[in-house]
């Protein structure tokens, strides 16, 4: 059985490595996230490293494009590229641009960061493999404030039409976007009950329990002919103190040194 919570602490120093070099934004919302991207490609997804291109393989979105930093150090840790790549994110003709880019790093499915474009993407993989009779799956990671974007429930209604149980959503619930707490901005409430009245079936888990994660991941679909979302409620900043402590700031901020330190220090401690 995989070591889920070491993988994720080495998945945790790859996206502070990666922010600490090159001074970007939303380390938070990368680490928010780095739990569930463990349980995907470390026990979930049909891929393999060394055909990424494999036809019959499954599809993982991160719609969340700005939080990409978490899924190169995922797939470095997956075999799909050298570790040693991390070291230039963002830089100049780097293969790890600072959102999200197809034909950039191998295992990078799709360009995203304009949100509210992965689930479309998604819901359209999704629907050619049924008609092309294909049994691979799709996923799509989201973050809870683009499901401020309207064509999120557009595309929810589309897939919930179409019967597409081979689509899966995941969605980061950190509670904060760009300008403050999501609630604040946009109140979502009821959200589970929310897409459950859009024709799909929901469990909401927290989003850092890799048991819950896990098990619920291998449940699915939900139901037969009806597309499924996990809500997995987290904290932005997840395994760094004082990221958690306050998560606006580190939508944008970016560790110092003696913050880095700090923070691969914590992870070291960590059960």
């Amino acid at each position: 059985m995989n070591n889920y919570k070491e993988i994720a602490k080495e998945i945790r120093r790859g996206i502070l490595l990666q922010h600490f070099l090159s001074k970007e934004s939303h380390v938070g919302s990368a680490l928010s996230c780095a739990d569930i991207l463990t349980v995907l490609y470390f026990g979930i997804l049909k891929i393999n490293p060394k055909k990424p291109s494999d036809p019959n393989r499954d599809r993982f979105i991160l719609s969340k494009g700005h939080a990409v930093a978490a899924l190169y150090a995922t797939l470095a840790e997956k075999g799909f590229f050298p570790k040693k790549m991390l070291e230039t994110f963002c830089q100049n003709d780097s293969l790890l641009p600072g959102h999200s880019t197809k034909d950039t790093a191998p295992g990078v499915e799709v360009s995203t960061g304009g949100l509210g474009h992965g689930l479309p993407m998604g819901i359209g993989m999704a629907l050619a493999a049924k008609q092309d009779k294909k049994n691979h799956r799709i996923f799509v990671l989201m973050s809870d404030g683009e499901c401020n974007e309207g064509t999120t429930w557009e595309s929810a209604l589309f897939a919930a039409h179409h019967r597409l149980d081979n689509i899966v959503v995941m969605v980061d619930r950190n509670g904060q976007q760009g300008l403050g707490k999501t609630k604040d901005i946009i109140n979502m409430d009821p959200f589970k009950e929310k897409w459950e009245a859009f024709g799909w079936s929901a469990k909401e888990i927290d989003g850092h329990n890799i048991i819950a994660i896990e098990k619920t991941l291998q449940s699915i679909p939900f139901k037969k002919n009806v597309p499924s979302i996990i809500i997995a409620n987290t904290i932005k900043g997840k395994g760094v103190s004082y990221m958690e402590k306050n998560q606006l700031t580190w939508h944008y901020k970016n560790p110092n040194e003696e913050q880095h330190k700090i923070a691969l220090s914590e992870l070291d401690k960590q059960p």
